[in-house]
């Protein structure tokens, strides 16, 4: 399916909450984050791409918004050291703020898998795919996020 405005407008409504958490959690700043996430949509907009499903465009999203979250982290015109803020969308349904700021404290290569398994529901293969990343590899990252993020939680006495 080509890319209409009805098509768009329905992409944008189901997935900016997904593309936003994914492109914050590379650049951990709310307002680069919402200018990424405007590229994103922009991009989407004026794709050419031939969509097989929804699915196909949420993968599509995801693995723009890491590639361009990455451009933009190398381009060094990201600020950095912003202060955690207080409200994020994203995990407004989340059970615990204080289990996002550790999420948010793993190296990249950890974080990244982690949400994409834990808080969009990707299987280890979607990841992969997405990442375009081995599965092993994905399956190591995500074992040993989790092992960070369990000795970081006891560490806090949170567990």
């Amino acid at each position: 399916m080509k890319m209409t405005q009805d098509l768009f407008l329905e992409a944008y409504e189901k997935y900016k909450n997904t593309v936003y958490s994914v492109i914050f959690n590379y650049v951990k700043n709310v307002d680069d984050t919402a200018d990424l996430q405007q590229e994103v949509f922009i991009k989407l907009f004026n794709s050419e791409t031939e969509y097989e499903s929804d699915e196909h465009i949420k993968a599509w999203l995801i693995r723009v918004s890491a590639n361009m979250s990455k451009n933009h982290l190398r381009s060094k015109k990201h600020i950095s050291d912003a202060p955690f803020p207080e409200d994020i969308p994203f995990y407004d349904n989340m059970e615990s703020d204080d289990l996002v700021k550790e999420v948010l404290k793993l190296p990249e290569k950890y974080r990244i898998p982690i949400h994409l398994f834990y808080y969009e529901d990707y299987s280890i293969k979607q990841i992969s795919e997405v990442l375009e990343t081995p599965e092993a590899t994905i399956k190591i990252h995500l074992k040993r996020g989790r092992e960070k993020l369990k000795k970081s939680l006891k560490k806090e006495d949170w567990l």
